[in-house]
């Protein structure tokens, strides 16, 4: 490349080659080819002050101390499960933290194992032929299983049909990924926090080219209509997404065998805990769909003595293949946090895996009739199976309850004026009486 004067050695371009380039689309300089608001522009200068390591992580400490210190019942998507010791341990050891990505099968060998497993794992989980290693999370995998479904129905049509229970965020993300692909979002209602299969029926017709459904739901309910809803679904050549979880599906009814096409949601139940934003959206889908899956997969073959090896394999993403030929543009995914589910359900083994399901149905159970017993609050609202979290309604405003708990330390939901949601788990299990006497408190 040789020392020139562009002010970088890593610049490829000589003066005259800038230059050139600059007069072919009519600049004088690089700074044209930007249109950046001067109150944003850098001038130069970042405003902040040297200081030493000692006075940083004093000051780190008083900003990160005005957080709330509460204990939390949240939920609706994001799950807080203990997560051992040993997925840690093994997770930051330095051959995964310094793979960002698996491209040289050769020097990767480890990180692609464990991913194959966690692809295995969703696979066994669903009961679908083929999954991804991994997406940022469940609202991107809803998405990409829309721009999927569009792709492969043979009719025509634009139609998404999602629950009217579905959290803002999800809903939004489904929205962008729609409004590109030329496709439509609509809402079909919900009866006692499940779909209204009769309303579904109703709404659903040939220009439908998915139906989404959860399970449990946002509301913590177990849906018991999935076949109903799957066979809605083929009836009118639609794809039937199931929106879910690896721990839920440990115990619940493998998707394939109710009619699912594609199954998504938020894999981060394992392995990561809640992480305020930060999600590993799994994506599993039939074998037909095989070069249509979005993002790419780990594949598993024998090397030229005959050892078993790994490599990424169908990258239909457009960092890979030509734009138009692409089935996504994820620019990458959460091979970490994937690893780190699959480390977590090894570690747990089957066994563990359904016992920690269990205990998230019995254990609500338990708790709703705590609650219950509260004057003035009546939980479940829903009178259903629930997972992890359900509704109590209350006699006072949900939100007033809601600042009130937060004063004394605990946070919920309020998701209307007189509905609390309320999650549990094996990480705030120990707050659980605590929690029932100030809700006691501040409802009298």
């Amino acid at each position: 490349m040789g020392t020139h004067d562009t002010g970088s050695p890593y610049a490829p371009h000589t003066p005259s080659e800038r230059n050139a380039m600059l007069d072919a689309v009519g600049v004088e300089q690089e700074a044209d080819l930007f249109d950046i608001p001067a109150d944003v522009r850098f001038d130069g200068e970042l405003g902040i002050s040297a200081r030493s390591e000692q006075q940083v992580r004093a000051e780190m400490r008083e900003v990160l101390g005005e957080n709330d210190d509460l204990v939390e019942f949240l939920g609706r998507g994001h799950y807080d499960h203990y997560v051992p010791s040993l997925v840690d341990h093994l997770a930051d050891r330095q051959e995964f933290l310094t793979s960002y990505t698996q491209y040289q099968p050769e020097i990767a060998q480890g990180f692609l194992q464990v991913l194959f497993e966690y692809q295995s794992m969703l696979v066994e989980l669903s009961g679908l032929g083929v999954a991804n290693c991994s997406l940022y999370d469940a609202a991107t995998a809803l998405g990409e299983a829309a721009t999927l479904a569009s792709r492969v129905r043979e009719t025509s049509g634009a139609r998404v049909l999602i629950p009217e229970q579905l959290r803002a965020g999800k809903q939004g993300v489904l929205e962008n990924y729609a409004d590109g692909a030329d496709l439509t979002v609509e809402t079909y209602p919900m009866a006692d926090g499940a779909v209204d299969t009769a309303a579904l029926s109703d709404t659903i017709g040939d220009d439908v080219v998915m139906v989404y459904a959860e399970s449990p739901t946002v509301r913590g309910v177990i849906e018991n209509s999935l076949n109903e809803i799957g066979s809605l679904a083929d009836s009118h050549d639609a794809l039937f997404c199931l929106g879910s979880d690896p721990v839920a599906l440990s115990v619940l009814e493998k998707p394939a065998a109710v009619g699912a096409d594609v199954v998504i949601g938020e894999a981060a139940t394992l392995g990561l805990g809640t992480a305020y934003g930060m999600g590993l959206g799994m994506f599993a889908t039939r074998e037909d769909f095989l070069r249509q899956v979005p993002g790419r997969l780990v594949g598993a073959s024998e090397d030229e003595s005959g050892r078993r090896t790994y490599t990424l394999t169908l990258q239909t993403r457009e960092q890979h293949i030509r734009r138009e030929r692409a089935t996504s543009n994820i620019c990458t995914n959460q091979a970490w946090v994937a690893l780190r589910a699959a480390i977590h359900a090894a570690s747990l083994g089957p066994e563990g895996l359904v016992e920690t399901a269990t205990d998230c149905i019995e254990r609500t159970t338990a708790v709703a009739e705590q609650v219950d017993d509260v004057a003035g609050v009546t939980a479940p609202v829903h009178e259903r199976h629930h997972f992890r979290e359900f509704v109590a309604r209350t006699d006072h405003s949900a939100d007033t309850l809601e600042s009130e708990l937060a004063d004394a330390g605990f946070g919920v939901h309020a998701i209307d004026d007189n509905l609390l949601q309320i999650c549990v788990t094996e990480t705030n299990e120990s707050a659980v009486d605590e929690f029932v006497d100030t809700l006691q408190e501040v409802t009298q």
